[in-house]
């Protein structure tokens, strides 16, 4: 039914839901070549080759009101796609994924300044800006402003600061200024000050001596982590060893009392 919600000028002459009407060509069809020329040709998965839309393809004429149509569509105008190295990555054709490497004839296009402005002094692609911008605040047309911040937020967004180095030196025809190393090597540095150890359960003792009780347990010690005096951190991969381990102890876990303690 939802068919006869779609139609060419006219909700009833021209409405796709006539038989002959809705052919592959017409709607997954031009769905396919939306989803090719927005998306994957924007990730770089396809290369596209695109022409005037306008008479490049017919299929819709013979609908009622598609002949005064030039086009049914802007992607009317994709005719061809070319699967690059990285949609054959990521199609699982290919084990890996090498960049290619900009060129590096004639003059790098990008300047580190020692107040860590990174300024672009040449012709730089949309590929790049994006890579700057995940890194660094862009503070005026050409230029772009490193700082922990915008590093710390690239980490956090799972980022690599030696790729984002790398992809400076590549690009500016002088060394990079020390602020800038010192800088990336202080923001990795507290960024291993902490590590992430999954989801815990947390269990609540009903005094002090409970809990150093079961810590001091020598089957409960390597199962649990105390957090402050009364509470303990369990994983979940755990938890079942835990709760027989509790057991044994003479204490148990009521099986769904959350909020209770032990």
């Amino acid at each position: 039914m939802a068919l006869w919600k779609l139609y060419l000028v006219d909700p009833e002459y021209g409405s796709l839901g006539y038989a002959g009407h809705h052919d592959w060509e017409l709607l997954e069809g031009r769905y396919t070549l939306a989803v090719l020329f927005e998306y994957a040709g924007t990730l770089g998965l396809v290369d596209l080759d695109y022409v005037d839309p306008r008479g490049a393809r017919d299929d819709y004429v013979d609908n009622w009101g598609g002949d005064d149509l030039d086009a049914l569509s802007r992607y009317d105008g994709l005719v061809a796609i070319r699967l690059t190295a990285l949609g054959a990555y990521a199609l699982g054709l290919t084990e890996a994924y090498q960049p290619a490497k900009p060129r590096t004839t004639g003059a790098r296009p990008l300047k580190v300044l020692p107040t860590l402005d990174v300024v672009a002094t040449g012709d730089i692609g949309a590929a790049d800006r994006l890579v700057l911008s995940a890194h660094s605040e862009q503070t005026a047309d050409r230029v772009w402003r490193v700082s922990a911040a915008g590093l710390l937020t690239a980490l956090d967004n799972g980022r690599d600061l030696g790729e984002f180095v790398d992809f400076l030196t590549e690009r500016t025809g002088h060394d990079l200024p020390d602020a800038l190393r010192t800088l990336v090597a202080d923001v990795e540095r507290r960024s291993s000050q902490l590590t992430d150890l999954g989801h815990v359960r947390v269990i609540e003792c009903a005094d002090p001596a409970l809990a150093a009780l079961i810590v001091g347990d020598r089957a409960l010690r390597a199962l649990c982590r105390p957090i402050g005096d009364r509470h303990l951190a369990v994983r979940p991969d755990q938890e079942l060893k835990f709760r027989k381990a509790l057991l044994r102890l003479g204490y148990v876990i009521p099986v769904g009392g959350r909020g209770g303690g032990l």
